[in-house]
């Protein structure tokens, strides 16, 4: 009769959450909500002064759409507390995606 090795039930096993970190309580979400909506009630309320703000619509609704993705992307999504190593990935395939964006924007523009 052959005999099994078994695993030794007394045996440390790596415990999940070795490489946890703190996430942000209820608070913080909370104050990221109200920071993202009040930026975007500034959003919705450059469209009746569209007007009065001439060219400076496109860049006001740029700067706010970036610092809302900054939020969502470093908090929901966690890249704040995650190794920096994420957060350049991320980076690289939003910098190649608005490349290759501008990239056709601009053969439609100048070639079109």
């Amino acid at each position: 009769m052959s005999s099994v090795a078994t695993p030794d039930s007394s045996a440390e096993l790596p415990v999940a959450d070795e490489h946890a970190h703190e996430h942000p309580g209820e608070k913080t979400y909370l104050k990221i909500a109200v920071i993202l909506a009040v930026l975007t009630a500034l959003e919705v309320a450059t469209y009746p002064a569209e007007d009065a703000l001439g060219s400076a619509v496109i860049p006001i609704l740029l700067v706010l759409m970036v610092i809302k993705f900054w939020y969502v992307a470093a908090f929901f999504m966690h890249l704040k507390f995650d190794s920096r190593m994420f957060s350049w990935v991320f980076i690289a395939g939003i910098v190649t995606g608005a490349a290759c964006y501008l990239a056709v924007l601009a053969t439609f523009e100048f070639f079109g």
